[in-house]
């Protein structure tokens, strides 16, 4: 009987090793990270050849019902998502052209988007986001959504929306809705014309 060769057992051990890596990465618990950890793709807009703009769809409620409505803007764009993506948020922070309810407080400043490459959007936004909003979760849900369907609606690499404030995760809005985890857009919440 021939003993094993010690390379070929090395090798078996190795791609034992890698196996057993890739199944603990692959199915680990998603985790926030905090803000020195976020990894972006880019921040920094690039330069556009000429002053180009983008159709955006904001989301707006009604007041009658809550349901999300469409409104579109004209926003500049760079080419750039995170870029692109501040440039939507600001105009959702303006509020509604056509009389609808903004869920986001006026006061609110959008402090900078993150993208990773997976997908994954980091929105910061000031503290006013928080203590400038009206109680209730109903409120606090509202603002979410109008912020990560706004976001996937017009950016298809948008997977999931990270709502941070001041550049740190908070564990709720304003008592309600949990802000630990990211948010996968929510299009049941818009009105069928």
């Amino acid at each position: 009987m021939k003993k094993p060769r010690p390379i070929l057992l090395v090798a078996l051990l190795a791609v034992l090793a890698f196996l057993v890596v890739w199944f603990i990465k692959g199915f680990a618990p998603e985790r926030i990270v905090g803000p020195g950890e976020i990894p972006a793709t880019s921040t920094a807009p690039e330069a556009p050849a000429a002053r180009e703009t983008m159709k955006a769809t904001l989301f707006f409620q009604r007041e009658e019902d809550g349901l999300f409505v469409a409104e579109l803007r004209d926003v500049p764009a760079t080419g750039s998502v995170a870029a692109d993506a501040e440039a939507v948020l600001a105009e959702l922070i303006k509020g509604s052209s056509g009389g609808l309810v903004s869920a986001l407080p006026p006061e609110t400043k959008l402090r900078q988007v993150f993208l990773t490459k997976d997908g994954t959007v980091y929105a910061d936004f000031s503290k006013d986001l928080s203590a400038a909003h009206p109680s209730g979760s109903d409120a606090e849900n509202a603002t979410v959504f109008a912020i990560v369907d706004t976001l996937a609606f017009n950016f298809k690499a948008i997977k999931k929306v990270f709502i941070l404030v001041d550049g740190e995760e908070r564990e709720t809005l304003n008592g309600h809705i949990a802000l630990d985890r990211p948010f996968h857009p929510d299009f049941t919440l818009v009105a069928r014309s």
